[in-house]
């Protein structure tokens, strides 16, 4: 087998929460004064924990957000998940197929791991991910593209990098799973080709992943 280990990215691979939570973080830094659009928010803050947020502000206006920045942040986003937040469409047939064929796999995200558990419940996809299976930026301290997180998530789950391949969507998520040693598949479903430099390979839908990462794992095709 190529692969002992698939990890998920969450936001925009496993729930397609990534154009809720970018118009959401939009809105309210443009209300703090800090004017941002939706293109502005996917380029600088997809795939990156808060404290990236929080520090390109910093850095571009010498300004720090408000204290309870984040609580608002996540209460307003968990709010329109309510309302609004499926799951990734082909994604649960990709993860049926997985656990019928016993490939290991776990999510590693940047986001908390109440937000987490939260796009989990709602999109039905909590029945996939024990606790055993979920790893957060908060467990390591820094988010990618910092390569901790992948690598932890490897060691809790017994596999050495190498043996891992990460599927992803945002240019630090790659960055951080090729900073980890692993593999990596960039998916391209939000983000054009060209900003994925340094995937493995590249694919644009969930169909396509079934049969790719049985086949690099070596337990053949659906």
């Amino acid at each position: 087998m190529r692969y002992d280990l698939v990890i998920f990215d969450n936001d925009g691979v496993l729930v397609d929460s990534e154009p809720i939570s970018n118009r959401l973080l939009a809105a309210y830094l443009t209300e703090l004064g800090h004017p941002t659009s939706y293109e502005d928010s996917i380029r600088d803050y997809m795939g990156a924990a808060m404290h990236r947020v929080h520090e390109l502000v910093l850095e571009r206006t010498g300004q720090r957000l408000p204290e309870g920045f984040d609580e608002v942040f996540h209460a307003r986003v968990f709010a329109a998940f309510e309302r609004e937040l499926t799951a990734v469409a082909g994604v649960v047939d990709v993860l049926e197929k997985l656990a019928g064929d016993q490939v290991p796999y776990c999510v590693a995200s940047s986001g908390s791991h109440e937000r987490i558990r939260v796009g989990h419940r709602t999109t039905g996809l909590d029945r996939f991910f024990d606790d055993g299976r979920i790893f957060s930026s908060q467990d390591v301290g820094r988010g990618k593209p910092a390569p901790d997180l992948f690598l932890y998530a490897a060691e809790r789950m017994g596999v050495v990098p190498e043996r891992c391949v990460v599927v992803e969507d945002s240019p630090l998520g790659v960055q951080a799973a090729v900073a980890a040693g692993m593999d990596v598949y960039g998916f391209t479903a939000m983000t054009p080709a060209g900003k994925l430099g340094g995937a493995t390979r590249l694919f644009g839908g969930m169909g396509e992943l079934v049969d790719v990462l049985l086949a690099a794992s070596g337990r053949g095709g659906r």
